[in-house]
Order: C-alpha cells, then sequence, then structure tokens
C-alpha cells in the first residue's frame, strides 16, 4: 500500500520507464522526487524535482529521499552492471559493499535484492512499476493485431517455457521461437539487441514482412523480486519484432510493463503484428 500525502521517490535510469512513472506521479497530484543516477541520466527526467547522484552514493541517496519527505520508493529505469571497482562509495555504500559483491555474484535479482532490502531497513517502502503507474501492467488477451495461429500458440508456450526455465537461470526474461525452433535467448544484450540477432539469421529459418513466423515471449524470471525488473516492452520492442519477420510480441498478463501502450497497438496494427498477453495456464 502506498503512502498517500508524500512525493514518490524514484531512483532512475535511462529509459520511458521512469519517465512514464514520473508524469503519472504528477498528473496525479501526488508530486515527486526524482533521483537520477550518474552515467545514466534520462534526459526527459531533468525537467522534475531530483538530484543527480553515484551509484555508490547509498547514503547520500537515502538522506535526499528522506530529506524530500519521501515514504514510498521505486526503481526504474535501465541501469547497466558498473565496475564494483571503479565505483565512489561514501559510508553507507562501503559498509554495503561486501554484501552487494557477494550477491552480485549469484545474478542480477539477488544483487536487487540487497538494495530493496537496504531501503526497506532504513523505513522506505519499496513499490513496483506497476504499483506506481498501474495503466502500465499487461492485461490478459489480444491487445492489437491477427488472432495468433494454432502453431502461433505452440510457439508462444514453448518460448515461454523457455524464458521460464532460463529465467530460473537468472539469465533473462525473453525467447524467440519460430516453428518450434529456438531463434534466440535474451541474456545481457537486452531484448533489442537480441531481435536484431535475430532481424540476421537465415531467412529460411524465420518469417518475413510477407508471411510472418515466429513470436518474442518475455515474462518475469520465476522467483524475480517482481518490485524490480519486470519485463518491459514499448513500441521499439515491435518494431524489432518486425524486422525480425516475426508474427507477434507475447508478455505474460500481470507480469509485464507496456509503456505507450496506444502507440504500440497502433504500430502493431500498422505492421501486422499481434500483441498477444498470456496467463500463466495457457503456457503450462
Amino acid at each position: 500500500m502506498t503512502a498517500a500525502g508524500s512525493p514518490l521517490g524514484i531512483i532512475a535510469g535511462l529509459g520511458e520507464l521512469p519517465v512514464a512513472i514520473a508524469s503519472h506521479a504528477v498528473e496525479s497530484g501526488r508530486g515527486v522526487y526524482v533521483l537520477r543516477l550518474k552515467g545514466f541520466e534520462e534526459p526527459a527526467l531533468a525537467e522534475y524535482p531530483g538530484d543527480v547522484v553515484g551509484l555508490g552514493e547509498i547514503g547520500g541517496v537515502i538522506s535526499r529521499l528522506k530529506s524530500a519527505g519521501c515514504k514510498d520508493v521505486v526503481f526504474a529505469g535501465i541501469v547497466k552492471r558498473p565496475n564494483f571497482k571503479d565505483l565512489k562509495l561514501d559510508m553507507k555504500g562501503t559498509l554495503l559493499l561486501p554484501r552487494v559483491l557477494a550477491e552480485a555474484r549469484k545474478g542480477d535479482d539477488a544483487l536487487l535484492r540487497v538494495l530493496v532490502h537496504e531501503f526497506e531497513k532504513n523505513g522506505f517502502n519499496v513499490i513496483g512499476s506497476d504499483e506506481a503507474n498501474k495503466a502500465l501492467l499487461a492485461p490478459a488477451g489480444l491487445l492489437a493485431g491477427p488472432q495468433p495461429s494454432e502453431g502461433d500458440m505452440h510457439d508462444v508456450q514453448h518460448a515461454a517455457r523457455v524464458a521460464a526455465a532460463t529465467g530460473a537461470l537468472d539469465i533473462g526474461q525473453g525467447c524467440v521461437v519460430c516453428d518450434g525452433l529456438v531463434l534466440a535467448v535474451e541474456a545481457q544484450e537486452g531484448t533489442d539487441e537480441m531481435l536484431r540477432r535475430c532481424a540476421m539469421l537465415p531467412p529460411e529459418i524465420r518469417g518475413n514482412a510477407a508471411h510472418r513466423r515466429g513470436v518474442l515471449v518475455k515474462r518475469p524470471k520465476p522467483v524475480q523480486e517482481r518490485r524490480i525488473d519486470l519485463p518491459t516492452v514499448g513500441v521499439s520492442t515491435i518494431e524489432g519484432v518486425a524486422a525480425a519477420g516475426l508474427a507477434g510480441l507475447a508478455v505474460e498478463a500481470n507480469g509485464a510493463l507496456l509503456l505507450r501502450r496506444a502507440e504500440m497497438e497502433a504500430a502493431a496494427e500498422g505492421l501486422g503484428i499481434f500483441i498477444y498477453c498470456f496467463t500463466p495456464d495457457e503456457v503450462s
């Protein structure tokens, strides 16, 4: 449950997600305080109240959020894993570093859990992006484009199972399957780069603009901290799906964030690509 009457604190990286959350907080009358992470400053966030802080300034982040009166805090945006040896640390960051290093070896999800725990320990309520802006959460069913064929749904089911398996190992959240063949699995490169790889594969194992085949599936890792790093898709994802010759995009209902949903749907309709939000029961 969010804390009414206090500004929403956003610890922000790059991309459209923190912008969508900040604008919603302002439009809803709540207010916002944005801490942009040094090296990952999203230009569109400069208009909001806040500051720029280093990744290792944990104490500085906490003190600024408290001074701004924030109770609820959300982590949002793209931040690449740093070289921990090069981080400039304040006292709290120095004390936290041994635990951060230990958990970082276990994967991104373990690392993020350390950060969530630290902020909770300091009295903040860490909420997910979906709670900060409920309109972003994917509903169930077909959102745009043609109805997926039986073959498409078989590809969705297979890709969802592969994504669950790789996600359990904290590898990634996405997978591309065409006619039952796994074309790509997402790792640290991200969805857009994965789709670019798919677009360079031999045409006989993937679709094209004239005859689209295959799907991109994004879903949360089975054991991930859902308040941070839910799968996020947007217009660029639709464009990447189209460039790779795929038939559609499928995400887990209530387990993915849709950025600029109306524009996503319009782009999908124009390109003849479906956007489908499956329930876990459909792919089990």
